[in-house]
């Protein structure tokens, strides 16, 4: 297809395509003219996952190239791909080393980790930008003398661990490694604002249960 196609088929305007290209995110289509170029579906594929990168997920360009580079790396498996994807995401605010809250925090999240049965989680620990984000939130909470323990957050870890069922099955559902990749990325920032939406709305049918 020609880059005009390519433009009407991915939603993606011909200047950004065009940026793409420049940027080195998007391959190079099969040069038929001196001043045109075919692309394949293998393009349109590659700059779905690039728009679920730097449009949904809010990835600078710099960054979205890191994480491509990881995707063509054999010497990952798809596991680590798909957390090269995710982890290069926006987490939110890094916990702070010198607050005392943190050091509380990170053992509160430790313990919480073992108890979940979460071995993966432990075993990178700080590396994970979930791990840190987590451990900046239990600390804010623990600071403001709310419920952090491991007996109050556990029933969170358990409803995350089921939601992560949904997820990696909704994943699954695409054939295609790179595929996988794009919905990983754009699931996980989509899905978020449904979450907070439904556990809104839960909260509120059960206040009006017990109380309304």
């Amino acid at each position: 297809m020609k880059l005009a196609e390519l433009s009407e088929r991915s939603g993606v305007s011909p200047a950004t395509i065009k940026y793409y290209l420049r940027e080195g995110l998007l391959p190079p289509g099969r040069r038929i003219t001196a001043t045109q170029a075919a692309y394949t579906e293998e393009h349109l594929r590659r700059l779905r996952l690039v728009r679920a990168l730097i449009q949904v997920g809010r990835m600078p360009v710099a960054t979205a190239r890191e994480v491509l580079a990881a995707l063509g790396d054999d010497a990952l498996d798809h596991h680590m791909r798909l957390g090269a994807a995710v982890w290069a995401l926006p987490h939110g605010p890094e916990p702070d080393e010198d607050d005392p809250a943190a050091v509380t925090a990170r053992g509160a999240v430790d313990e919480l980790l073992e108890r979940a049965g979460w071995d993966f989680g432990r075993e990178v620990g700080d590396e994970s930008p979930a791990y840190r984000m987590l451990v900046a939130a239990v600390a804010a909470l623990h600071r403001l003398g709310y419920p952090c323990d491991t007996a109050h957050l556990l029933p969170y870890a358990r409803s995350a661990g089921q939601l992560a069922v949904a997820d990696l099955d909704l994943v699954e559902e695409y054939e295609r490694e790179e595929e996988q990749v794009e919905a990983a990325v754009a699931l996980t920032v989509l899905y978020e604002p449904v979450l907070l939406g439904l556990r809104r709305m839960a909260e509120a049918e059960e206040s009006h249960r017990r109380f309304g």
